[in-house]
């Protein structure tokens, strides 16, 4: 849709702003109200500042992420001796993060503290909303707070913020344009991630059959003797992991090797950046060739099998050839597989699948260990076939793959492009860029065309 524009502008002065319309002043946001931080307890863990019935909700850094315009939800609230050492906030209250998630603005659906990584408005003399949708616009921080690459917000710099403001009326008409435009993108964006994630199911089903099940439906089947895996075809074998492997090596561990003895050039160091997204071309983390000479036990080959056990668990991958020489991090087990038995990207695909990975997921809850271990990995059960017939699924589990990650694709990008309109829309808007003071919403429109008629 294309939008007028104002009949006049004037230059603000200010990057971020560019021309506004000729009427419209340009005013730091200090001078539209007072810029005060939260405050938060101390200690903050005490268990006397918290009391589940408390009137006001502790508003932290993640809850702020996770809202979108309105804070409605928090899992902790405040006792009252708590929130008497916290920043108290009312209903329609507008607040900005400078710590964490930094410059994410968020309004209050209900009382609650905030802390001192936070800042508020509390005499703001424009529409809240009008304020909210100058931050998250993403453009109002342009060349501020910035120090290396951290973008670092305080009371001086978030007062100091230019804006382009005129008649209240007029903020208003333009808060009830952007309220109904990014409400529209917003349900095109929230459909498009429901089908990336009915996708990404979908993805899983597929690897998790294929490998559990087989490719033939009518396949006569026989009792795997696993209750969580179920029944398998008839002529496939099932075995814990430990007995398909030749050799295993658990990353080192301690002061073997840190980040502060990586190097900008040498012996690759692979970790997890590489295997959850199973791209060995990523990362810039090396050790020295002095070093490697007392790591190499710990180096990758083509066919080895990698599995994460700290942080993101049991996500797997296979090295492929071609790749830089280099040693495995400790967050990583590296396994040499029995390929007369197994092929490597069968493994890693039965250790994807579905059934395994919750299987992993629970051992790791209720292991005293912070994570995998290779014990609870080599007791994992794994399903197999013939080797012809493992080939045989794998071309057949990729072909599928390619299916749904091209449809997943489409689908990201989708939400990149809606998200970008939307940052797009809501700085024309609050900038001035485009002229709204004679919009209507469309269902609005209709009804006083419908009532024009009638009289």
């Amino acid at each position: 849709m294309k939008y007028q524009a104002y009949p006049e502008y004037k230059d603000s002065c200010e990057e971020w702003l560019g021309c506004v319309p000729s009427h419209w002043d340009v005013i730091q946001i200090k001078h539209l109200s007072t810029i005060k931080r939260g405050a938060s307890p101390r200690p903050i863990d005490d268990a006397k500042y918290f009391d589940d019935d408390g009137e006001y909700a502790w508003t932290r850094i993640a809850d702020v992420t996770a809202s979108d315009v309105y804070l409605i939800k928090a899992p902790q609230r405040l006792s009252k001796l708590g929130s008497s050492l916290s920043v108290k906030l009312e209903p329609e209250s507008l607040f900005l993060s400078i710590a964490g998630t930094v410059g994410k603005p968020c309004i209050t659906g209900m009382k609650a503290c905030i802390h001192d990584g936070f800042v508020y408005f509390p005499e703001l003399k424009i529409p809240n909303k009008f304020l909210f949708y100058v931050f998250a616009g993403e453009q109002a921080y342009k060349g501020l707070g910035k120090f290396g690459t951290q973008l670092n917000l305080n009371t001086d710099t978030v007062g100091g913020i230019k804006i382009g403001c005129t008649v209240n009326s007029e903020l208003e008409k333009i808060v009830n344009f952007l309220d109904h435009e990014t409400s529209k993108i917003d349900t095109l964006i929230e459909k498009q991630q429901q089908l990336i994630k009915l996708l990404k199911e979908k993805r899983q089903a597929v690897i998790s059959h294929a490998v559990t099940k087989g490719l033939n439906p009518n396949a006569p089947m026989r009792d795997s003797g696993v209750e969580w895996l179920g029944e398998v075809p008839e002529h496939w074998s099932v075995c814990k992991f430990k007995f398909l492997v030749k050799e295993s090596t658990a990353g080192p561990y301690g002061s073997s090797l840190t980040k502060a003895m990586y190097t900008s050039s040498g012996v690759r160091v692979y970790g997890q950046q590489q295997v959850i997204p199973n791209d060995f071309s990523i990362g810039d983390y090396y050790i020295s060739e002095e070093k490697f000479e007392g790591m190499k036990r710990y180096e990758v080959f083509p066919g080895d099998l990698l599995v994460s056990v700290m942080g993101t668990i049991g996500r797997v991958a296979v090295v492929p050839h071609g790749i830089e020489r280099g040693i495995i991090n400790p967050r990583l087990v590296k396994y040499k597989i029995r390929e007369d038995i197994v092929l490597p990207k069968f493994v890693q695909s039965s250790i994807l699948s579905e059934v395994s990975q919750m299987q992993l997921l629970l051992a790791a809850q209720g292991s005293t260990m912070d994570g995998l271990n290779m014990q609870i990995l080599g007791e994992l059960p794994i399903a197999y076939p013939s080797i012809d017939e493992q080939i045989e699924i794998l071309c057949e589990i990729d072909r599928s793959v390619k299916k749904v990650d091209y449809l997943l694709e489409i689908a990201m990008q989708a939400v990149s492009l809606l998200q970008e309109r939307r940052t797009a829309l809501i700085s024309a808007a609050v900038t001035g860029k485009i002229d709204v003071r004679n919009w209507q919403a469309p269902e609005t429109l209709q009804n006083n065309i419908q009532t024009h008629k009638e009289e």
